[in-house]
């Protein structure tokens, strides 16, 4: 066990925490039936209390049953962004003792269409906002959809993306309405799921080009939906600014898992705004904040910031990408508080590691979370590494995901046998120092991080391939000042294409990739380095640019 971080610890705190022998769902429903009453959402204004929360809850996991035919372990597609409906339709899927398999609200129909097929999920639930990437999608036998608008106040005078504010739509024959599943009053039967069954099936990728599930049961994901908070030392009651996306795993358990179980309220934010942020912050008096860092470098652009009451944060943190020194220096300055950098994958369900809250240091991913091992590991010889010295990073936890959905050869190939204990491989080059802290200095797996969205170069490198005039395309990450990465295509011409921009190409990527993997430069060469035996050396290219 690595105990090198022990003096590190946050003071008062346990060196490992039991989880309750309950699902997820159990976490919420003991909240309810301890305090009905309490706010468990503000979105924008409007307040649902934890046994409204629960009523909802309850008639979707019924309706999911009887008019959908949801059985134990069935997969179901959710398709929100923040909303109400987004935590309802989470937790109904698990009520009905379902799997939840959350997806990005950017993704076109040709990418939802693989995590359909590959899930074999045959029931969705999505926002009217993305149904449409939806409907084409003939494998889903049961659709329902739900309206933005339908929990908003609409005399609130906060700034609402359009989105939210669209009246109820009207839809083809067959779509089921979210609000005529509420009306149908239906119960679920009794809930049958435990810790040992599969509850969440976030969707991640590497360099096969497909993205992958990973298996996360009701155990995995309480091992970090219970500690999170208790490591800031966080109390029931608190405010959360939920505005970091639900899908990912960050913002399932920071933002809605894990404050839910303490009795939290969520303060839901559909679409980052840095003036509706800091209107709500000063409104519902947040308390606690985790963001990425283009959120912080928008927050603190804002020429109006002075104007807000943020005195209410006790509690600033985050990850997806390091904090740079100077704006976590400026977060001190302007809002008194340090910014807790943590670090986890999907494979992981958020954090295998967080900084000690009175001891944080920057640019750092932390030190070991409850419960879990972390070692660094030579890449060819598997041998560990003492400090200072640049490995793989590997970790042991009850977070760790069991496998790769149908995958049994990447689940092989993600785990090795280490000081006899099974460790996931991060894929991720780092080091610690001499004090036990973590530091992520590379990838070992091919990955461009924009704001914090992971973009896997061969999942976009096998959709440009449809273009028909390309022939073949090298997908690299270039430095951007604003989300630390984008995306870059290089792309050589199928022969007799004529007249072909790289803005040709960017317009038809937007036409079927999410926005974040959209390539925003296109350079047109004659050819692409390659191997011996063919296979492109994207790393070549990757330096090359890293030059420039």
């Amino acid at each position: 066990m690595f105990t090198r971080h022990f003096p590190h610890w946050p003071p008062g705190q346990p060196r490992s925490i039991e989880v309750p022998r309950r699902t997820v769902y159990g976490n919420l429903e003991a909240v309810a039936a301890r305090e009905p009453q309490l706010a468990a959402i503000d979105y924008y204004g409007k307040r649902l209390s934890y046994a409204e929360l629960k009523r909802q809850i309850d008639a979707v996991a019924g309706f999911l049953q009887v008019r959908c035919g949801v059985k134990r372990g069935d997969r179901v597609l959710l398709d929100m962004q923040n909303c109400p409906q987004s935590v309802i339709a989470y937790y109904a899927i698990l009520r009905a003792d379902g799997v939840v398999v959350p997806v990005n609200p950017m993704n076109r129909t040709d990418e939802l269409r693989h995590y359909v097929d590959d899930s074999d999920a045959r029931v969705a639930i999505v926002g009217q906002d993305v149904f449409r990437h939806v409907e084409p999608i003939r494998e889903l036998k049961h659709v329902l959809v739900a309206a933005y608008s339908d929990y908003i106040d609409p005399a609130i005078d906060l700034p609402l993306p359009d989105f939210v504010r669209a009246p109820r739509q009207g839809f083809p024959a067959g779509v089921q309405y979210w609000k005529d599943a509420l009306a149908a009053g239906l119960q679920p039967g009794p809930h049958e799921a435990q810790l040992e069954d599969l509850a969440v099936m976030p969707y991640t990728s590497g360099t096969t080009g497909k993205p992958k599930g990973c298996i996360h049961t009701h155990g995995s994901v309480q091992a970090t939906t219970v500690p999170y908070l208790y490591w800031r030392g966080a109390q029931e009651r608190n405010v959360v600014l939920s505005a970091l996306p639900m899908f990912h795993v960050t913002g399932m358990q920071a933002c809605m898992n894990a404050p839910l179980f303490l009795g939290s309220t969520l303060v839901v934010l559909s679409r980052w705004d840095r003036d509706c942020a800091a209107m709500q912050i000063e409104r519902a008096k947040v308390t606690n904040w985790s963001a990425i860092t283009t959120m912080m470098v928008d927050f603190l652009s804002n020429p109006k910031l002075g104007q807000y009451d943020l005195s209410s944060l006790r509690q600033l943190g985050g990850g997806g990408a390091a904090m740079p020194e100077a704006l976590a220096r400026k977060l001190e300055e302007v809002i008194g508080l340090p910014f807790v950098e943590g670090y986890g994958l999907s494979e992981t369900m958020a954090p295998t590691h967080i900084n000690p809250p009175h001891r944080p240091k920057r640019q750092c991913a932390g030190i070991p979370f409850f419960n879990t091992d972390a070692r660094v590991i030579n890449l060819d010889s598997g041998s560990e590494l003492p400090p200072d010295e640049v490995g793989e990073i590997i970790v042991h936890g009850p977070q760790v995901f069991q496998g790769y959905w149908k995958q049994p050869q990447a689940t092989a190939e993600a785990f090795v046998e280490h000081d006899g204990k099974r460790f996931f491989r991060t894929g991720d080059l780092g080091y610690y120092d001499h004090e036990g802290y973590f530091f992520i200095t590379d990838r070992l797996k091919r990955m461009i991080n924009c704001s914090g969205f992971k973009v896997w170069p061969a999942e976009v490198e096998a959709m440009l391939y449809a273009h028909p005039a390309i022939q073949e395309a090298c997908v690299i990450g270039v430095h951007d000042q604003y989300r630390g990465e984008t995306v870059k295509a290089v792309v050589v011409l199928r022969s007799g294409s004529k007249g072909i921009e790289p803005k040709d190409i960017i317009d038809w990527a937007r036409e079927r990739m999410a926005a974040f993997k959209v390539p925003r430069f296109v350079d047109f060469v004659e050819s692409l380095p390659k191997t011996a035996t063919g296979k492109i050396l994207w790393r070549e290219l990757q330096e090359k640019e890293n030059r420039k």
